[in-house]
């Protein structure tokens, strides 16, 4: 007879400790969600303050700031194809983001004050 309530008893209580993890973990997966679209907002903030400057983008590619845009697609090739080839995807990134800074300035130097 007590090796039977016994035996209920664990059931009960594995039952019992079954359904409170089911709740809490449904609880920390809405918790979950509701912080990490706070902190996508807060990526997303810091990602538009760190936006590469001229300056760095000049010093990254080697060129001056009267440089023709031409000029500044040759060092643009020639630094991508050197790190493409050693294996630096950082540095090839750098270089891509410079070029992409570069390019904007020069479309909107091309198109003049409308």
């Amino acid at each position: 007879m007590a090796a039977r309530i016994l035996a209920n008893l664990l059931v009960m209580g594995s039952g019992i400790m079954v359904r409170a993890f089911a709740q809490a973990y449904r609880q920390a997966l809405a918790n979950a969600s509701k912080n990490g679209v706070a902190q996508e907002a807060v990526q997303n903030i810091k990602r538009a303050s760190k936006n590469m400057t001229e300056s760095e983008a000049r010093q990254i590619l080697g060129v001056a700031e009267h440089s023709s845009w031409e000029d500044v697609l040759q060092r643009y090739d020639n630094l991508f194809e050197r790190n493409a080839k050693n294996g630096s995807f950082y540095l090839q990134s750098k270089v891509h983001r410079a070029k992409e800074c570069l390019e904007s300035l020069y479309q909107s130097k091309a198109q003049g004050p409308n």
